[in-house]
Formats: C-alpha cells, structure tokens, sequence
C-alpha cells in the first residue's frame, strides 16, 4: 500500500463541499495545515469543507480549526463506538460547542455494529441524546450507520428526526437509499461509491434524486478509485464526484452543482464556502469549551 498522496486532480467545472472530513486524522495539527489542506482542496474545486469530530478533543480541534480558516466548518458528536464513558460531562461539553457559530452539525453520531467498542444499549441511548440536541440547537444531524440501518432507521422514527438528517457515507443497498429518500432524508456518497465491486452501493446513488446527495471524502479514509488504499484529502471528493457522475450517467458539473446547493441548504454553505480571506486567528486563540 502507497504512503503516497493521490495526485491533485484537474478542477471541477463547478465548486463542491467535502461533507463530511476528518482533517486533524489527515495530519492538520495547526492553522499552516489547515490553511494548507484547504488551499489543495481550492486547486481541485473544492470550495469547502466540514471536519467531523469523533470524540470530545477532536470536537474541541474542529472548532478551532473552523475558527482558523474560513472554508472549514466543523461538526460535533461523539462516536458511537465511543460511547461506552458517555455521560454528563461529554454531554454538556458537546452542547456547548453544538452552540458555537461554525459548527454545523451535530455528528458523527448513530450505531456501528461492525466495530465492539461499545455496546449497543450504550450508543443507542447517546444516539437518542443526539438526535434530541440536534432539534433543540436546530442544525443538521450527521449520521453514522454501520451495519446497523434497522435500529438507525427505527430510532430516527421513533425519536422524531430534525429538520435535515445526513447518512455519512452511506453504506445501505437500493431498499434502505429508497427508504431514507421517502423520509426527506439527504445521503452524502464517499470513495465507496467508486470501488468496483460495490455495486449494491451503485444501485443505491443510482436511485438517489441530486437534490437529496451530498459527496464527502471521509478522510483519511476511503480513497476513491483508482488511488483506492492510498491516504486520503478533501482535494480527493474530485475524484468522487466524477465517478458517481459516471455511475450516475450525468454531467459532472450538473451533479457537482446540486451537490453544492444541497450543502448550501443543509450547513448554510453560501455563508462561508469558497471565501478567500483568511481569518487570522492562531491557533488556540479562541478554544470553545
């Protein structure tokens, strides 16, 4: 397996969101990182991005790192295979940066039964803890199901979903995409998307309607097709957003478009992507709680 980046492709013919990142995994210690990673995603259209937290010290970097530049936006949770210590004092931590301007969303959150990290009857209560914090700080849920599609589907339902739910690299065959589509929920298609023998996946994205799809890398991890196995950027959705345009037998700067409308609807996208001040704060300067 190459240590080696993918190389930085050819521009998009119209700017895209990288949904759904995780740029201190990718190697982002500081405001020179972030500011560089984000320039290389600029070279290959992309306009913006969202860096995901998966516990309480990435969730507080993310913040930061939203604070450094202005094409980076965070969403916060807990990880569900982290849930296991879930309590009072995450609790309250994570609300309080749920609340902080450039976060926007609440995610990753959900069920993973892949992974025994954390059992079951600990994620689905801090899953349900989410889903309620999502409603009452009125941003997006960000989602993530692994083997799980049942019980997230069913909590989702029985919990009273907010406003706007996104599937993270949604993993589900054309039965579960049909179903999350018939609830108004939006799909967000990574790398996976590109792999050659993912065709359950291929028949789900074929099934989505644009307005209802969002593309992310989930980086460093799940590099698309042909670097797949390689580590990956939030300059690599480029790659992504070709491939699903191919599967999807549409322009490329069609689909990159209503990607980017559908981002700008979902994370307030228009307020922030694309800008190309930079806000000058140094790192730690302004750490939320």
């Amino acid at each position: 397996m190459s240590e080696e980046l993918p190389p930085v492709p050819e521009p998009l013919p119209a700017p895209v969101i990288d949904a759904h990142t995780h740029m201190d995994a990718c190697g982002a210690t500081d405001a020179a990182d972030v500011t560089a990673m984000v320039d290389r995603a600029e070279r290959a259209g992309v306009a913006g991005v969202v860096t995901v937290a998966d516990d309480l010290a990435a969730a507080r970097w993310a913040v930061d790192a939203a604070s450094w530049d202005p094409r980076v936006r965070a969403a916060v949770a807990i990880h569900p295979t982290r849930t296991t210590d879930f309590g009072a004092h995450e609790q309250q931590a994570i609300e309080q940066l749920s609340r902080v301007d450039e976060v926007v969303a609440v995610g990753e959150t959900g069920l993973d039964y892949y992974w025994d990290f954390a059992p079951p009857h600990a994620q689905r209560e801090a899953f349900r803890w989410h889903i309620d914090l999502a409603k009452r700080v009125g941003k997006p849920l960000m989602i993530h199901d692994r083997d799980a599609h049942e019980d997230v589907l069913r909590i989702l339902e029985e919990e009273g979903p907010p406003a706007d739910v996104v599937f993270h690299c949604f993993s589900g065959d054309a039965d579960i995409a049909r179903r999350c589509v018939e609830a108004g929920y939006v799909l967000s298609f990574a790398g996976t998307v590109t792999f050659r023998n993912a065709r359950q996946l291929h028949a789900a994205a074929r099934l989505v309607p644009r307005e209802q799809i969002l593309v992310e890398t989930d980086a460093p991890y799940l590099t698309p097709h042909p670097y797949r196995g390689r580590p990956n950027e939030p300059y690599c959705v480029a790659y992504t957003v070709r491939g699903l345009a191919e599967l999807r037998e549409e322009p490329v700067a069609e689909l990159a478009a209503a990607t980017t409308a559908t981002a700008r609807r979902i994370f307030g996208a228009g307020e922030w992507a694309g800008a190309t001040a930079r806000s000058g704060s140094a790192p730690g300067e302004r750490r939320a709680p």
